[in-house]
């Protein structure tokens, strides 16, 4: 199995975006009289979105009255969206060895661009990734293969050839319909109810060193076999 790029989920995967989410679901919960949540209590929801963390808070409530709470959290996030987020312990280190062996990397997410842009421009990350494909960048979302197939061809590399890591079903169906490789980063934003040995992936990484180490091996293999 050989990669000559490599493609990230963001929320749970590349970053620990649930830092700066949960607050802000927090801050709406308690602006409406309400007792907040615990981290552990809303992380497996991160990765599924703004409605879904809006539904995690109010589920008694129908989708008009969720709607203006939605935007209220989403306003709430922006204006404080790396102020806890950081890369996953060990993803940078991913990162840097990418790098370092200049392998083309990016990054595709259903966040929409308005939040991705800003993120990546705060870490950093907007001048070390070739690309980044937000959820309205193209006419589709994940699990599509539109905005998988739009990275690959940003990146300069073939489909087969790129290598898709995330942390949710839809990601491992959206680089199948891609025709690209995928593993699972068991670390990100799963929940009680998820069976990730059942997505059909390459391999299900339960920690940032075990997803360095699965991909280095394969790194070596394709330097040896080039």
């Amino acid at each position: 199995m050989r990669f000559r790029g490599i493609l990230f989920d963001l929320d749970g995967t590349l970053l620990d975006t649930a830092a700066d989410l949960a607050p802000a679901l927090n801050t709406v919960l308690m602006e409406q009289g309400r007792e907040p949540l615990s981290l552990a209590h809303i992380r497996p929801c991160v990765s599924h979105g703004a409605q879904a963390l809006i539904e995690l808070g109010f589920s008694e409530l129908g989708q008009d009255e969720r709607e203006p709470l939605r935007q209220r959290l989403l306003e709430t996030y922006l204006a404080n969206i790396s102020t806890h987020t950081r890369p996953f312990p060990g993803v940078d280190a991913l990162i840097d060895l990418l790098d370092a062996r200049r392998i083309p990397w990016g990054i595709v997410t259903n966040k929409p661009a308005r939040f991705t842009d800003p993120l990546l421009n705060d870490l950093g990350l907007n001048r070390r990734a070739r690309c980044a494909i937000s959820g309205d960048s193209t006419a589709q979302a994940k699990p599509h293969p539109l905005p998988m197939l739009t990275a690959a061809s940003r990146l300069g590399v073939a489909p087969q050839d790129c290598l898709y890591i995330g942390d949710a079903e839809r990601d491992v169906q959206a680089a199948r319909n891609a025709g690209m490789a995928c593993v699972v980063a068991g670390f990100g934003y799963l929940g009680d109810n998820d069976d990730p040995k059942t997505w059909a992936a390459d391999a299900v990484l339960e920690t940032p060193q075990a997803l360095l180490d699965w991909v280095r091996a394969r790194l070596i293999e394709d330097t040896l076999c080039a």
